[in-house]
């Protein structure tokens, strides 16, 4: 296939892809290295669950004003600026403790500081990478996009684990985070030479796909100025979706933070081996982010996007409550990751109907609303990260880990009520703010 034939949206689309798929081959690795790096550094699993923490608390901080900043900048700018500090921090988790800072509690605040600056500088990705599909796609041809950027990551984190493993083996651990210094310098050099902020403004865009990609967009959100995203603060569908997504991120958190410790702890698999039955979630959850896509979009184009979002949704939370219990209890370890792979690729599977959602109710606020809506996902990491391990001590890892299976079910409850039909409406004091 000539690359002339592929239209333009889906080639800038292919560089917010490998972004997305460096993103969590940068973030993820710590899952792995924490193995090594616990031991050698003299950190505990509950301080381990705080290091991880950390890295959350700045991603779910940051992610409207890094929703705001895509707004106020572009996603071009504001993409290359995160990516800066993505590199120089992924650096310093390898270079500052047991190397420049020595004493223990000096290692602990170092990786705690370096992680919550590394969690900030990656918030503004997702929110952003929204806004440019809501600008640079059709209406109503979100969610595939939204989900192959999910595939994206789920694919990242899968190579995470067998790699970072490999390279822990043989160079140690602080080579697993020097690596991802030159990629990193790679793929944002990529992403600035390519990457405009709206599709008018691309060399290669054509008139016809232009007025494909401008065609419907009167019946959704008007633009009314910088300041009316504020609105969204009391926007009753982007609230529900926050708090459906911390729902879901509950679950997606526990293979997150603590699935790669589980396996070698609780079920007895070594550490190469864990790196790549660790994959497995994450490659099944790849094949079913996609699959999400593809039924969300094409439930909205038959049905609407009130329904055609909130049936893969519900789909997807619901099977992923039911196989994250049934797998916790399975006598089998290699049953048990069969089962809990097919739990975190329901979460995938629902994964794109969210964006997707948020976009209709959003329209050109797409990057403060997802921001917004990111922020109640990412909360259940800031919980999960350091909740896990002291339940863990108190009532073990099975039963700590089964409470996911809980919020999945109260997350598909949630879904009932949100009306992805009803548009935000910006409030009129803020039409003419000004930034």
């Amino acid at each position: 296939m000539r690359l002339e034939s592929i239209p333009v949206r889906w080639r800038f689309f292919s560089v917010i892809f490998m972004l997305s798929f460096l993103s969590y081959l940068m973030r993820q690795n710590i899952h792995v290295a924490g193995e090594h790096m616990m031991p050698e550094l003299n950190i505990s699993e509950l301080q381990m669950g705080w290091i991880y923490a950390s890295f959350i608390w700045g991603y779910a901080a940051c992610q409207l004003p890094g929703g705001i900043l895509g707004r106020l900048f572009g996603p071009r700018k504001t993409l290359m600026g995160a990516g800066f500090i993505w590199i120089l921090a992924s650096g310093l988790t390898g270079f500052l403790p047991g190397s420049v800072v020595t004493s223990a509690t000096g290692v602990l605040v170092a990786l705690v500081v370096v992680r919550f600056f590394l969690g900030a500088a990656h918030a503004p990705m997702y929110p952003v990478q929204a806004a440019a599909i809501e600008r640079w796609f059709p209406v109503g041809q979100w969610a595939l996009p939204n989900a192959v950027s999910s595939t994206g990551l789920t694919l990242g984190a899968a190579l995470a684990q067998p790699l970072v493993a490999i390279v822990m083996i043989n160079w140690g651990w602080r080579a697993s985070f020097y690596m991802f210094v030159p990629l990193g310098i790679l793929f944002f050099w990529i992403w600035w030479w390519y990457a405009r902020d709206n599709p008018a403004e691309h060399p290669a865009m054509t008139e016809q796909e232009l007025d494909l990609i401008y065609a419907n967009r009167n019946s959704l959100t008007q633009e009314a100025g910088f300041g009316a995203w504020k609105s969204l603060l009391k926007n009753r569908e982007t609230l529900l979706l926050a708090a459906a997504y911390f729902t879901q991120n509950y679950v997606f958190y526990l293979f997150f933070t603590w699935f790669f410790h589980y396996l070698v702890t609780e079920l007895g698999f070594s550490i190469l081996e864990t790196g790549f039955l660790a994959a497995l979630p994450w490659i099944t959850g790849a094949v079913m982010a996609t699959l999400g896509g593809l039924t969300c979009d094409a439930l909205c184009a038959r049905w609407g996007p009130r329904l055609g979002c909130r049936v893969p949704a519900m789909i997807g939370l619901t099977a992923s409550g039911i196989l994250l219990y049934v797998g916790l209890y399975s006598p089998s370890p290699y049953v048990a990751v069969a089962l809990l792979s097919l739990c975190f690729a329901g979460t995938q599977f629902a994964e794109g109907a969210f964006w997707s959602a948020q976009i209709f109710v959003a329209g050109p606020y797409s990057a403060p609303a997802c921001g917004l809506m990111n922020t109640g996902g990412n909360s259940a990491g800031i919980i999960v990260a350091p909740l896990m391990p002291f339940l863990a001590m108190h009532i073990g890892w099975v039963p700590a880990l089964s409470t996911g299976s809980a919020l999945a079910f109260i997350g598909a409850i949630i879904w009932l009520f949100i009306r992805v039909d009803r548009p935000f409406t910006p409030a009129q004091q803020a039409v003419s703010a000004a930034i």
